[in-house]
C-alpha cells in the first residue's frame, strides 16, 4: 500500500512540476520575450534615425561608407544604406557592390514610401535572425539590423534554469511523497485492519481516528457505520429471538424451505408432527414427502405467490391444510393447520343435519297432508277451527321446506351430491331460467328478460320506456361467448334461488335482468333487479346460512335463509364463485362465474 501512495504522490508532484514550469514558460516567459524584443525595438528605431540624421549632416564631409562602419560600431549593428531604386551605397559589414538590390526588403519598401519601417526575419547570409529597421532620408534610405541570437541565448539561459529549478522541486517532491505515504498508509493499514475484524464478526472494532482530515473522516464514518451495524445486529437477533419464540409456540407447524429445495428452519410443532424430525440443511423431500404439500412449496417459490393445499399423506389418519407463501431470497415458507378434528366435527354436523332433516320429512308430510286433508273435507268447520288448521298447514309447509334445504345444503357440502358437469352454452343457461320464471314474473307484474351486459347506473334512474315494452321472444341477442363447465339441473337451481330473491324483495323495481359477459378464464352471469337494493353492511354476510337482511320480510315471504348458501356451494363445487353488489334505491346485481371449458381441456 505505501508504494503504490508513493507512486501516485509522486505522479501527482510530477504533473504539478512539469505543469507549472510549462506555464511559467509559456506566460511569464513569453511576456519577458516580447517586452524584451519591443526594448530592442524601441531602441533600435531611435539608433537609426540618428543614423539617419547623420547621413542627412556628414554626408557632403563624409562618405557613406565610414559613415556606416562608424555607426554600426558605435550601435552594435549593421548598417545598410540605399538610393531609391535600392542599390545598396554603403554596408557596414559586406561590400555593397557585391550586394543585390534591396529595393524589395520589406522594411525598405516602407522607408521608400516615406514610413519607418520594421521586418524580423533570418538573415539569408549569415543565417541568423535580424530585427530590420529602415528610416527614409533624402535620396534613399538607411537601415540597422540588429541580431536577436542574444535574445535566443537569453531565453535558452532562463529554460535552463527553470528546469533545474524543476528538478530541484521534484527532489523535494520525492521527500515529502516519500513521508506522506508513510503517514497516510500507516492510518489506511489501521483503518484496513479494523474493516477486516468488522466484516469477520467483530463488531466492536474501532479506529479511533481523532484527525479531522479526509482519512480521518473516512475513519469516523467507519467507526459509526459499526456501531450502527452493531445495534441493527442487536435488534436482528432480539427479532429472531422473538420470532423463534412466537413460532415455536403456535399450534400451526411451520417449516421455511430455500430456493434450491433445502429445509432452512422448522419450529418445534413440526419437530414433533414428523417422526424423524425437520432435517436442516437437508432436502425437504426427507423431512415430509406429501406430493401436494411438496407441489404448494415449489408453485409459491417459482410462481411467487401464495398457494394453498390439502396434505393426507404427512401423517397417517390426519388432514393438513398447507398455506405456502414465497420467501423474498427465493424459496418458501410453509404453514400446515391439522384440519383432522375440524373435518370430523364439522361432518358430524352435516351428518346430523342430514339425518335430522332426513327423519323430519315423513312426519312433516304426514302433518301437512292431514291438515290439507281437513281443510279440503266435506267436514263443516267453524272459523276458529278452519283458522288454526290453515296456521299449522302453512307452518308445516315451511318446515318442509326448510328441512329440504337443509338436506340440499348438506349433500352439496359433503359432496355426496354428483354433479353432471359438461360443456353448456351461456345462452342455454339463461334462456331456461328467463323461461321457467316468465309466467311467473308476469303474474307480479314484473318484465324479466335477458341482456348481454349490465345496466348502468344511468339506465337504473331512467329506464328507457321501450325496455319495459319488450317481450321476451325481443331480447337483444348475446354475444359470442365460451362454452361453460356446468350441470344443467345445478346452475338452473342456482338461477331460481336469485329470480326468486328478485321477485320477492326487487318487485319495487318493475323489471329484472338476466345475463352473462366473457371474464379472465371464465363467464360471469348476473341477475340484476331494480328494487330497495341492500346496505353495504349487509353485503359480505349474505351468503351465511340463516342470514336474513329483513327478518320479518323473509319469514312472511316464506324463505329459509338458505337459498344464497345452496348457491354458494353448488358454485364451489363447481369451481366458480358468487357475489352480490347493490346501492340503496338502485337495486341489486348478484353475479356468479363459471369456467370455460377449454380451461379444463
Amino acid at each position: 500500500m505505501r508504494n503504490r501512495i508513493f507512486l501516485k504522490l509522486m505522479a501527482a508532484f510530477l504533473v504539478v512540476i512539469i505543469a507549472a514550469a510549462v506555464t511559467f514558460d509559456l506566460m511569464i516567459g513569453g511576456a519577458w520575450q516580447a517586452s524584451l524584443r519591443t526594448e530592442i525595438e524601441r531602441n533600435l528605431t531611435q539608433k537609426t534615425q540618428l543614423l539617419a540624421h547623420r547621413v542627412e549632416t556628414d554626408r557632403s564631409s563624409h562618405s557613406l561608407g565610414d559613415i556606416a562602419a562608424q555607426e554600426g560600431q558605435a550601435a552594435g549593428a549593421r548598417v545598410t544604406i540605399i538610393d531609391p531604386t535600392g542599390k545598396v551605397l554603403a554596408d557596414s559589414e559586406a561590400n555593397p557592390a557585391a550586394m543585390e538590390n534591396h529595393a524589395t526588403r520589406p522594411e525598405f519598401m516602407a522607408a521608400l514610401a516615406g514610413k519607418i519601417g520594421s521586418d524580423e526575419r533570418r538573415s539569408a547570409t549569415i543565417g541568423i535572425p535580424f530585427l530590420y529597421i529602415a528610416v527614409p532620408v533624402s535620396g534613399g534610405a538607411v537601415r540597422l539590423a540588429y541580431p536577436l541570437s542574444d535574445v535566443e541565448a537569453v531565453t535558452s539561459q532562463v529554460r535552463r534554469r527553470l528546469a533545474a529549478a524543476s528538478g530541484l522541486a521534484f527532489l523535494f517532491s520525492l521527500i515529502v511523497a516519500a513521508a506522506a505515504a508513510h503517514w497516510s498508509a500507516r492510518r489506511l493499514d489501521r483503518i484496513v485492519g479494523v474493516a477486516a475484524r468488522i466484516a469477520e464478526g467483530d463488531l466492536q472494532a474501532r479506529v479511533l481516528e481523532t484527525s479531522q482530515d479526509e482519512i480521518g473522516r473516512v475513519a469516523g464514518a467507519i467507526d459509526k457505520t459499526a456501531r450502527r451495524v452493531e445495534q441493527s445486529f442487536a435488534a436482528v437477533r432480539s427479532s429472531q429471538r422473538q420470532l423463534e419464540t412466537l413460532l415455536n409456540s403456535m399450534q400451526d407447524a411451520v417449516i421455511a424451505v430455500s430456493a434450491n429445495g433445502l429445509v432452512q428452519w422448522a419450529n418445534q410443532p413440526m419437530n414433533r408432527l414428523v417422526p424423524q424430525g425437520a432435517r436442516l440443511q437437508q432436502p425437504v423431500v426427507e423431512t415430509i414427502r406429501d406430493p401436494d404439500f411438496l407441489a404448494a412449496v415449489k408453485e409459491a417459490a417459482n410462481a411467487h405467490e401464495v398457494k394453498a393445499a390439502r396434505a393426507t399423506s404427512i401423517v397417517s389418519g390426519r388432514v393438513f391444510d398447507v398455506t405456502a407463501a414465497p420467501l423474498p431470497d427465493g424459496g418458501a415458507v410453509a404453514v400446515l393447520r391439522d384440519l383432522t378434528e375440524t373435518e370430523r366435527v364439522e361432518k358430524t354436523r352435516r351428518d346430523f343435519i342430514a339425518n335430522v332433516s332426513h327423519e323430519l320429512r315423513t312426519p312433516l308430510t304426514s302433518i301437512q297432508g292431514y291438515a290439507e286433508t281437513l281443510l279440503d273435507g266435506t267436514l263443516e268447520t267453524g272459523a276458529p277451527t278452519r283458522e288454526f288448521l290453515e296456521i299449522i298447514r302453512k307452518n308445516s309447509s315451511r318446515m318442509s321446506r326448510l328441512t329440504e334445504d337443509l338436506l340440499t345444503l348438506a349433500r352439496v357440502e359433503s359432496g355426496e351430491t354428483r354433479f353432471d358437469v359438461e360443456s353448456v352454452s351461456p345462452a342455454e343457461l339463461l334462456h331456461d331460467a328467463e323461461e321457467s320464471f316468465r309466467e311467473i314474473a308476469r303474474n307480479h307484474g314484473i318484465d324479466l328478460r335477458i341482456k348481454d351486459l349490465p345496466v348502468q347506473d344511468s339506465q337504473l334512474q331512467n329506464p328507457r320506456p321501450q325496455d319495459s315494452q319488450n317481450s321476451p321472444s325481443q331480447n337483444p341477442p348475446l354475444p359470442d361467448l365460451p362454452l361453460v363447465l356446468a350441470d344443467r339441473e345445478a346452475i338452473h337451481q342456482v338461477f331460481s334461488n336469485l329470480i326468486d330473491n328478485a321477485l320477492k324483495y326487487g318487485a319495487s323495481g318493475g323489471r329484472i335482468v338476466l345475463g352473462a359477459r366473457a371474464i379472465p378464464h371464465a363467464v360471469e352471469f348476473f341477475v340484476q333487479d331494480f328494487g330497495a337494493g341492500i346496505a353495504s353492511e349487509h353485503l359480505p354476510r349474505l351468503f351465511e346460512r340463516f342470514y336474513r337482511v329483513d327478518k320479518a320480510r323473509s319469514r312472511e315471504s316464506g324463505g329459509t335463509g338458505l337459498g344464497l348458501a345452496i348457491a354458494k356451494h353448488i358454485m364451489l363445487a363447481h369451481g366458480g364463485s358468487i357475489r352480490a353488489e347493490s346501492q340503496l334505491a338502485h337495486g341489486s346485481t348478484f353475479l356468479f362465474a363459471l369456467p370455460v371449458a377449454e380451461r379444463a381441456s
